[in-house]
């Protein structure tokens, strides 16, 4: 850490500006604003993340003609008129590039993390988001009759939460459609919910010499090959071999599947899981779908701690940028905790980090709960209050 940064370039810091330049390079601006440059935009609204500004007549309020935007690496005339303007024609591709990049140092760092599940394999998680909009401000992304919505579709890295892929769609597209996009790696694990069941798709990932786990749906019809043996007081109710049972199951899905049936110690609850793993043990399965709420986290804390419900934009452009690069911060204050060794959460970090941008303070000592109980409890001069 260089003595003498503040707090905010001390996160930007884990970007490397060169890096930057060629992701904007790939995606020139048809007509440049001379005032603001593309450096000048993703810092002023990294700081709008870091910090919950409002709107861009906010952010133009706390940054405007203040002496610490040398000190922040901003060098452009900060309006709202030159972030409007950069919001809505610098290419989202741009920030889209830079999360990319972002991706692989944190996922480097992370790498050594333990999860809770005791196998070797890489076991990914992937879901979707639906973050309403409204239908008058935002009607290319028309979602239903009354409301517009977006999707943000991640599949994320259990070591860690880092997500790996990420997608932003218009609310209509049905999730199951991102499977035709993902790369999946020879050997991993990939586990869903049920939204995502689609036999075709799901026969192209057993192809791809990979593995998926997933609920089941009621009406899935087929026929048993063979039943394992299982205790049932592990949970485990049945362990079986099976093939579809219809034409079009067929068709789709011509190999075996292996179907676990698993009831809930705690909430009773039973749930069938269908895969394509037929080594793990059926505790093993079940414990990776359990692992699948991590997903369910991290949409939870980014839409609590960032800015992705509200936009300071109203196009397609200026949404998936302030998306783009919501996710940018939140990969840089992943490595920022990783590279300084901080043991607080991430929510943690960006509480202290909202109202210590301009601090010179170290991170740690920033960081360092103060106690400000009183252990004396007998305090001789507490005034009497006498009741009327």
């Amino acid at each position: 850490m260089n003595v003498g940064q503040i707090l905010f370039s001390q996160v930007i810091e884990c970007l490397h500006p060169e890096q930057f330049r060629r992701c904007v390079s790939r995606y020139p601006m048809a007509r440049r604003s001379k005032s603001m440059s593309a450096w000048d935009h993703f810092l002023c609204m990294a700081f709008a993340q870091m910090t919950f500004r409002e709107s861009l007549r906010d952010i133009e309020a706390c940054l405007a003609g203040r002496p610490q935007l040398c000190m922040m690496g901003i060098r452009g005339n900060v309006t709202r008129t030159n972030l409007a303007y950069a919001g809505e024609h610098r290419d989202w591709r741009v920030f889209a590039d830079l999360a990319a990049r972002l991706i692989i140092k944190a996922r480097r760092l992370y790498a050594g993390d333990t999860t809770a599940l005791d196998i070797e394999q890489m076991v990914y998680a992937l879901d979707s988001t639906t973050i309403d909009l409204c239908l008058t401000l935002f009607p290319w992304a028309k979602f239903r009759t009354t409301k517009s919505a977006i999707k943000l579709h991640t599949l994320i890295d259990l070591h860690g939460r880092i997500p790996v892929f990420i997608s932003i769609t218009e609310g209509k597209v049905h999730d199951v459609n991102i499977l035709d996009v993902i790369a999946f790696e020879a050997g991993s694990i990939y586990v869903m919910d049920r939204g995502y069941v689609d036999f075709q798709r799901l026969h192209g990932i057993h192809l791809s010499n990979a593995f998926f786990v997933l609920r089941a749906k009621s009406n899935l019809r087929f026929y048993v090959i063979e039943s394992r043996t299982v205790d049932p007081s592990s949970g485990v109710r049945c362990d079986q071999i099976i093939r579809l049972k219809t034409t079009k199951g067929k068709t789709d899905y011509p190999e075996r599947l292996r179907r676990i049936r698993y009831v809930d110690p705690e909430t009773r609850k039973s749930l069938v899981f269908i895969t394509n793993h037929f080594e793990l043990p059926a505790l093993t399965v079940a414990a990776i779908y359990k692992n699948r709420w991590q997903i369910e986290l991290f949409f939870k804390w980014i839409k609590q701690n960032l800015r992705i419900k509200a936009f300071y934009g109203t196009n397609s452009n200026a949404v998936r940028t302030q998306i783009w690069i919501a996710i940018c911060v939140y990969l840089m204050v992943a490595i920022f905790k990783k590279q300084h060794g901080i043991e607080e959460s991430l929510g943690r970090i960006l509480q202290v980090l909202s109202v210590n941008v301009f601090s010179k303070d170290p991170v740690n000592q920033l960081l360092t709960t103060a106690n400000t109980r009183n252990e004396d409890s007998n305090i001789c001069n507490q005034l009497i209050f006498n009741g009327f």
